[in-house]
């Protein structure tokens, strides 16, 4: 299955203003339950991964875990990105509907 129509709506959230990148900033969202949806490059290290994985079992914060760091970045038109947090609900529904239909990722929820 192809991944574009999540990489569109990642750009689409970006434009929207709906999209947080960035360690801390992610890590803030999530605990103050701004953040809607974590998505976590496939090719981010271990460690990062755990970290999010744990961070977003705490809080309940459902967590993606796939596609590669230099799509991620140039979807929303940015340089590589590794960690993504949406902060619209609506926007997270479109891209967990699509990540149903998707092998290449894990999703946790």
């Amino acid at each position: 299955m192809s991944d574009t129509k999540v990489l569109s709506y990642l750009g689409l959230s970006m434009r929207a203003g709906k999209l947080l990148t960035g360690d801390e900033i992610v890590h803030k969202a999530i605990r103050s339950g701004e953040a809607k949806m974590v998505i976590v490059a496939g090719d981010a290290s271990g460690n990062t991964q755990k970290k999010f994985r744990d961070k977003c079992a705490t809080y309940k914060v459902p967590l993606l875990i796939g596609l590669d760091r230099d799509r991620i970045g140039s979807s929303i038109g940015k340089d590589t990105r590794v960690v993504l947090a949406v902060t619209d609900l609506g926007f997270a529904k479109m891209i967990s509907k699509q990540v149903g239909i998707m092998s290449e990722v894990e999703y946790i929820e």
